[in-house]
């Protein structure tokens, strides 16, 4: 019998080229891959409105694939952080119809959602695309802080250092995973971490 899916647990697709003259793309390293895959079946001139902000992993890679389709607009942010501000400012000034692409990481794609339902794009109008790392995004549900980045069972809270079991719950309106302490009861009860979101 096959295992049950978590209900809150994010799915997601392939990016295909829609419709519309407005592209917003948003990706993450290997999230990069996604859109050149995309770009092999898009019409000739669908990136001349189009729009990338990228976030490239520590080695720069796929800076030159993305640069070599000729999106109208694009930019290259080290963090999703620093590249919030733009993404807020464009999301500002979409026009009505514009198609919202994310491909990455679970962490940026789930960040970069948020944003884009509190500028009022509808969930209707974007594409997702998981690519690379499964490392997630926990919240810690004792001290409420976010620890970025976690590929261990359990992690460490990078904010009140409680040892924290990594549950498969997913928060859409926080964008992270949900950590709850796992030695509640004995805190020298310590497991081995083992490292399982690659």
């Amino acid at each position: 019998m096959a295992a049950k899916s978590i209900i809150s647990r994010p799915v997601y697709g392939t990016l295909s080229p829609q419709p519309g003259k407005h592209h917003l793309f948003i990706a993450d390293a290997e999230g990069a891959l996604a859109i050149t895959d995309m770009a092999a079946t898009a019409p000739v001139g669908f990136f001349d409105g189009a729009h990338i902000i990228y976030i490239p992993g520590p080695d720069g890679a796929h800076i030159a694939a993305l640069e070599a389709l000729r999106p109208a607009q694009f930019y290259q942010g080290y963090s999703f952080a620093s590249a919030l501000p733009r993404l807020k400012q464009t999301l500002a000034n979409a026009h009505m119809g514009l198609r919202l692409y994310l491909a990455g990481t679970e962490g940026l794609i789930g960040q970069a959602m948020q944003v884009a339902l509190e500028a009022g794009i509808d969930h209707t109008s974007m594409q997702t695309e998981h690519r690379g790392s499964l490392a997630r995004r926990m919240q810690c549900v004792h001290c409420k802080g976010i620890t970025e980045n976690v590929t261990t069972q359990p992690a460490t809270c990078s904010h009140c250092g409680l040892l924290l079991l990594v549950r498969d719950h997913y928060s859409r309106r926080l964008a992270a995973f949900q950590g709850v302490c796992i030695n509640a009861e004995d805190r020298s009860e310590i497991p081995p971490m083992e490292e399982i979101f690659r």
